[in-house]
């Protein structure tokens, strides 16, 4: 048997809103943009994406799961994606290599460094 990976599933406040975020902040295409089911992907014919489904509740807690990127220049990156929106987070990390960011709805990922040899 096997498994494809098809998307990420991230519930939001705002679903749609949260979306375009990400499709900016990635350079995706949307597939999809009701308010029920906001889907993006780095192609239309590329797996895997990301799905944003409105809930009632907000983000309480840090998030189980994260998603972690890895861009050519990470100063330059994370300073494009605080201008988008994203801010700041401290979940602990201390002194890293990597930079952890909110998304506009509270959902941390990271900004890693360059690649060790």
């Amino acid at each position: 048997m096997a498994l494809e990976w098809e998307q990420v599933n991230v519930d939001a406040a705002d679903a749609v809103a949260l979306g375009r975020w990400w499709a900016e902040a990635l350079g995706w295409v949307v597939l999809n943009d009701s308010a029920e089911e906001y889907e993006i992907r780095p192609r239309e014919d590329r797996l895997p994406g990301l799905i944003f489904t409105p809930v009632p509740e907000g983000k309480t807690i840090k998030n189980r799961l994260h998603l972690d990127f890895r861009p050519d220049e990470q100063d330059a990156e994370v300073a494009r994606l605080l201008a988008l929106g994203a801010r700041h987070a401290d979940v602990g990390q201390g002194d890293q290599p990597w930079v952890v960011l909110v998304d506009p709805e509270g959902n941390e990922f990271c900004v890693l460094g360059p690649r060790r040899s």
